[in-house]
């Protein structure tokens, strides 16, 4: 069975992670993403902790939105270069980037010079703000657009200040912002027949996942403040609680979960305390209620929480670490987690975040080496063998 984008070849010049992120859920589902490297190749490749991998040019960062692209080399300053990128372009359906506004146009491949190329060409540019706006030529960077979004604003605990998240959120919201972007361009060309420009601004891709928070705002004029480990929801049973050796998130959000919980931790004598009568009164003695069910949560251990919480069905988490959260059989019964031969051994590197019936995510292919597939694209682009031989004494790839 074919996968969703079997056969939609991408042009991918996009570097580091917002790009290459999108293009890589592409590559899972079954594009031909030819990622567009210099001769000294994406920074990524070679990281900055100077291990085995790193030094191959295969850094774990790199691997883990690269794997299953194919790589070329070109020299984008030399005529020559842009010469191959107009001749690749007509086979191909999409071009992905993520210069900053106006350097493809510099280089002579911008969006207009390539769809009078290729009219059904798909073109997407990921920046901090987007191709039109008064930012547009702002270099813009995960952690820069973390703070403006309004992100750290709501993140964290009042007396530490505004916070990251944990991990790199604006790109990898970007990144997948633009895979759909793209998706939806080559649906909507299917009945068109038209390509088209698909702009991501990053920041516009970060409020798009805040939409309740912008939305409430704008509605009621409430200001969202920190909200520490407590849900969205502002539920005092949503929150993070201290166990006798570890931590635990509950998830308890209805009444019959509240009963439920108070029962399993033995505080059934509190639910005719008026100040937990309901959900207004709960949230108003926030702290006491917190203090209370904490005391008893320290009792026991998180597996013990855990177990008791599932048979009872009052939702809750133990908090883990990435090493404990690999372990889960979850993971080998959904097979997000792919495992990938390389001429070094084996690597295992997360794939798509859904599964589908059929002709689902997989990588097709290891991560590629520097250029390693620079005479392959050449040739399918109609060049010939004297043509590549003659381009690299030119150091064109």
């Amino acid at each position: 069975m074919s996968k969703p984008f079997t056969g939609v070849k991408i042009l991918d010049f996009t570097r580091v992670l917002a790009g290459p992120y999108g293009s890589y859920q592409l590559a899972l589902l079954g594009a031909d993403v030819i990622k567009v490297e210099s001769r000294e190749g994406d920074d990524m490749r070679y990281g900055n902790r100077a291990n085995d991998w790193e030094k191959r040019g295969l850094a774990a960062p790199w691997v883990s939105v690269n794997s299953g692209k194919r790589s070329i080399t070109l020299d984008l300053k030399q005529p020559k270069a842009i010469e191959v990128v107009k001749r690749l372009v007509p086979t191909v359906d999409v071009v992905m980037e993520n210069f900053r506004p106006g350097v493809m146009d510099k280089l002579g491949i911008g969006y207009k010079t390539l769809r009078a190329i290729n009219p059904k060409l798909i073109y997407c540019a990921v920046s901090g703000f987007g191709q039109v706006g008064p930012d547009r030529a702002t270099a813009a960077f995960d952690g820069m657009i973390q703070a403006m979004s309004g992100l750290m604003s709501i993140t964290g605990f009042p007396e530490n200040g505004p916070t990251r998240v944990g991990f790199a959120g604006a790109d990898v919201m970007s990144g997948a912002t633009a895979a759909l972007g793209v998706a939806s361009a080559l649906y909507q060309r299917t009945h068109t027949g038209q390509g088209q420009l698909v702009d991501v601004a990053m920041i516009d891709a970060v409020m798009g996942y805040l939409a309740q928070q912008f939305t409430e705002h704008l509605m009621t004029g409430r200001v969202h403040e920190q909200g520490q480990n407590l849900s969205v929801t502002r539920k005092p049973t949503g929150n993070l609680f201290k166990t006798k050796d570890g931590w635990m998130v509950l998830a308890v959000m209805t009444e019959p979960q509240f009963q439920r919980l108070m029962k399993v931790l033995g505080l059934e004598a509190h639910l005719a305390d008026p100040r937990f009568a309901d959900w207004p009164t709960r949230i108003a003695n926030n702290k006491a209620l917190h203090e209370i069910i904490e005391k008893a949560m320290t009792q026991e251990t998180s597996a013990t929480w855990a177990e008791r919480f599932a048979k009872a069905d009052v939702p809750a988490g133990r908090v883990l670490s990435i090493p404990e959260t690999v372990k889960l059989d979850h993971f080998s019964r959904r097979q997000i987690l792919q495992t990938v031969e390389t001429e070094h051994g084996p690597i295992k590197v997360v794939g798509s975040g859904f599964r589908l019936e059929h002709g689902g995510g997989s990588i097709d292919r290891p991560p590629a080496k520097l250029g390693e597939h620079t005479d392959e694209v050449l040739r399918e682009a109609g060049y010939g063998d004297a043509e590549i031989a003659d381009m690299r004494k030119q150091a064109v790839v």
